[in-house]
């Protein structure tokens, strides 16, 4: 048996500003862009070279979802972006204005920074150590 995760919701303001942020400055692939009906799209995106779970960026449609942007995890780290080379995207992000929470730090499990989105979303740019 094989499964995987498709798609992740990810309650934004607005799809345009997500858009700007996660595909122009993060880099990310626009995998579909939909119009569903007035006001509604199927938004994908995903990291380069993701083959299998993509974000569903949904724009908040009421009070209650707007109260939730950015605080779909209480707080905490919510999403986990795994890269093969921290450096050169710690890099590239500071330089395209990435508000990043923390400085890099070394963990047992690898090189990693917390990053926050223009919404509140708490991220950790990874990057793993190879296991031994």
């Amino acid at each position: 048996m094989s499964q995987h995760l498709g798609a992740v919701t990810l309650l934004v303001p607005s799809y345009d500003e997500a858009l700007d942020f996660y595909v122009r400055t993060l880099g990310f692939d626009l995998i579909e862009d939909t119009q569903l009906s007035p006001g509604r799209r199927w938004v994908l995106v995903a990291p380069p070279g993701s083959r299998e779970t993509r974000l569903l960026l949904a724009q908040a449609a009421s009070d209650a979802q707007l109260a939730a942007v950015g605080r779909q995890a209480g707080g905490r780290v919510f999403l986990f972006l795994h890269t093969d080379d921290f450096r050169r995207d710690h890099t590239r992000y500071v330089a395209a204005g990435v508000r990043f929470l923390e400085a890099p730090r070394e963990e047992a499990y690898g090189t990693v920074a917390v990053f926050e989105d223009p919404f509140g979303n708490q991220w950790d740019l990874l990057q793993l150590r190879p296991r031994t």
